[in-house]
């Protein structure tokens, strides 16, 4: 893709000593900028960290975010940034384009070189119309959330263009031109018309595209890429990752990405670099972190990660393995459903959509039933439906032997209380005013097993305690927990009322693969000592793996594939379950090659 070149000169300045020259963004090259260093970059490297220190001013005094951490970013590499939640990896990414809070202070050095290795700057040291240029037309961000970049209410072309007039760029038709070949690049279908839409058109992996479009159309040298596809579907997933590769192999650029799922590293990354607590711990090629990990941090987020035929074993405070004393299979029967169907009505002149068609299953008492696919494929509507937040339209759906077609309120609301929900993002299913023992103690309030939150406290305290949360946690609100805490107070509330019937939604999606492990452990461990049944939604197939008995995969509204957890992972029938297989990456780079190029051959997948 050709290099803007008309845009305006600024005081932005790459020195190369001797050299006079002029960059396709208009900046102009010598030694005579205020803001000129010495050389600090070989020419196969594209940026520096030098002991970078970054602070944040709080009421409670200065948090040190990152603590003198030092990595380099070769040219045309991937370098995977990796840890838990917290340990400043997004901190430090923003860093390298000066993307932080005025709260924020910082020590050490960022260098960065422009694209043809010509020079290079002290990004820490630049003014703001220097920072200017040097976003986007030497570095650009993709965010984690493509909703909170892209702009509502100005089409996804408008936006694009944007950062080409913020360049210099005036030319309308050379800036739709502009649009409309990145949006092709990045694979948006029928991109000449789909240029005038607004984000709420596209999918989520298509406003995840745009927001890499958005990065690439100044042909930057470096895209700094944060948790791109955290909570995507494993397929929409894999496209993401080939797009970033993309940047690397056709457009020349560098890619640091910061992501905790293992398996993205694997499948992506060069270089890999480990952090914890703002620090780097461990740093060097893909090889050696994955097979010869020296720090105990690297070698315990490794162990975490969850493996495609690996069963969760759980012990007790003896060592004894925690099993089911009960055949789930001799169990009765607590949800049932024949021919069930949910169909949303079309609104403005828009025909039905059939979310759910025609599907047949039941769950058994103590059974864990796995159900997978992707958005859209209807996976939530039906754990809507079994806990009556959905009306079917269609078909039968016995839930405890109440016929959820056309079931009255006053009928299902005794059966409430037998039914937990876990949903996808306890953030947002808390309410953020209350502390958490009122978020916990709510359903017992509206069931009427307690009259207050007082009378209540004490039971509170044994549910925090039975997932492994300490009771002083009852009084602080939800924004006050980490991510794992909060889906583990969620936990608490869904087994509040002892459900006979548990449906997690989506619960650890968005968590690290570490805090992931440990809430999946506490999970199967409340499922066997509780004994309820579970219908455990996901996408993640190695994560349903370790706990189901039964798999169900859901494409376009129906069951594709039904059967043993064991069965459905090792011999996959159906072209849909072989290809959510293929595209899940594994936390093993060899072996994760091999599985791309197997994705290419599974019929109509090529």
């Amino acid at each position: 893709m050709s290099e803007t070149n008309n845009t305006k000169a600024v005081n932005m300045v790459f020195p190369n000593e001797g050299a006079k020259d002029v960059n396709t963004s208009g900046a102009t090259y010598g030694q005579s900028a205020p803001n000129a260093v010495m050389p600090h970059l070989s020419k196969d490297m594209l940026a520096s960290v030098d002991k970078l220190g970054i602070s944040f001013v709080t009421d409670a005094g200065p948090i040190k975010a990152v603590d003198d951490i030092t990595f380099t970013i070769p040219r045309r590499t991937v370098v995977g940034v990796v840890g838990e939640s917290g340990s400043g990896k997004s901190v430090t990414a923003r860093s390298i384009i000066k993307l932080l809070p005025e709260t924020a202070s910082t020590s050490g050095a960022i260098y960065i070189s422009n694209k043809e290795g010509t020079g290079e700057l002290d990004v820490l040291k630049l003014s703001g119309e220097q920072l200017q240029q040097l976003r986007g037309g030497e570095a650009a961000m993709v965010f984690q959330e493509p909703n909170s970049v892209l702009n509502p209410v100005f089409t996804i072309g408008w936006q694009i263009e944007e950062g080409l007039r913020a360049h210099g760029m005036k030319d309308k038709k050379e800036l739709r031109a502009k649009a409309i070949e990145i949006l092709q690049k990045v694979g948006i279908p029928d991109a000449e018309t789909r240029i005038d839409y607004y984000p709420h058109q596209f999918s989520g992996g298509q406003k995840q595209r745009i927001v890499i479009a958005m990065a690439l159309v100044l042909n930057p040298g470096l895209i700094l890429a944060d948790e791109p596809t955290t909570a995507l579907d494993v397929t929409v997933q894999m496209e993401i990752l080939d797009l970033l590769r993309l940047a690397r192999d056709e457009f020349g650029a560098s890619v640091l990405i910061i992501t905790h799922n293992m398996g993205v590293v694997a499948d992506i990354a060069d270089q890999v670099v480990v952090m914890y607590q703002g620090h780097v711990v461990e740093q060097g090629d893909v090889e050696q972190i994955f097979y010869h990990p020296q720090d105990p941090y690297t070698q315990r987020l490794l162990a975490s990660v969850p493996r495609i035929g690996e069963k969760l074993v759980v012990k007790d405070r003896y060592g004894s393995v925690v099993t089911r004393t009960t055949d789930w299979r001799k169990e009765p029967v607590v949800v049932e459903a024949k021919g069930m169907s949910v169909t949303y009505p079309g609104r403005l002149m828009q025909p039905d959509f059939v979310a759910v068609n025609k599907v047949d299953f039941t769950i058994r008492r103590s059974e864990v039933l796995g159900l997978v696919g992707e958005s859209g494929s209807g996976k939530s509507t039906t754990g809507r439906a079994i806990a009556g937040l959905q009306k079917i339209s269609d078909g039968s759906l016995k839930v405890f032997g109440v016929e959820m077609n056309g079931v009255k309120e006053r009928d299902f609301k005794p059966k409430r209380a037998d039914i937990g929900f876990v949903f996808q993002d306890p953030g947002s299913s808390f309410d953020p005013l209350m502390t958490i023992a009122q978020n916990v103690a709510e359903p017992l309030i509206v069931h009427k097993k307690y009259a207050s939150v007082a009378e209540a406290r004490n039971y509170v305290g044994e549910l925090m305690e039975m997932v492994q949360l300490p009771r002083v946690y009852m009084d602080r609100f939800p924004h006050e927990l980490s991510g794992g805490q909060r889906q583990r107070a969620s936990l608490a509330r869904a087994l509040a009322l002892k459900p006979s019937l548990l449906i997690a939604d989506e619960p650890t999606s968005a968590l690290d693969v570490s805090v992931q492990a440990k809430v999946l452990e506490l999970f199967k461990r409340l499922q066997v000592e509780i004994g309820f049944a579970c219908l455990f939604i996901t996408h993640d197939l190695a994560v349903v793996d370790m706990l189901a008995d039964r798999i169900m995969v859901m494409h376009k509204g129906q069951i594709v594939e039904h059967g043993d957890a064991s069965q459905i992972i090792e011999h996959p029938q159906d072209a849909y379950t072989q290809k959510l297989l293929a595209s899940l990456p594994v936390p093993d780079p060899r072996q994760q090659r091999e599985r791309r190029a197997l994705l290419h051959h599974i019929p109509g997948q090529e």
